[in-house]
């Protein structure tokens, strides 16, 4: 759950210079407080992790948030759940840094 959370920080350009602390984007989008990498919580909070469904859809499918959400969690049985919507994050997220930089093991290492 650690390291996929600090994929997704990392995706959403939240990491600072020491890699170490993160900041969240917060429900009204500004910048939360630096947070140690073990606390991020996307996989807990539906705040946490919508802000990163709307950067899919702006950056790279174009569309609008619902139709973003559909594109994300097709594959998956119950769309609705955190636990689904998490997944197809972090599934996305390591999609294209594969494209982008190369491979992934099952735990999210570069190979």
């Amino acid at each position: 759950m650690e390291q996929n959370n600090k994929i997704i920080a990392e995706f959403m350009e939240l990491e600072t210079p020491d890699g170490v602390f993160y900041e969240y984007l917060t429900k009204d989008g500004n910048r939360s407080k630096p947070t140690h990498f073990m606390l991020l919580e996307y996989h807990l909070s539906w705040d946490w992790l919508m802000p990163v469904v709307q950067k899919i859809g702006n950056e790279y499918y174009n569309t609008p948030f619902d139709e973003t959400y559909s594109k994300l969690t097709e594959q998956y049985e119950n769309i609705w759940t955190l636990e689904d919507t998490y997944n197809a994050v972090v599934e996305f997220i390591k999609d294209q840094n594969t494209e982008v930089i190369g491979s992934f093991n099952e735990s999210g290492d570069l190979i």
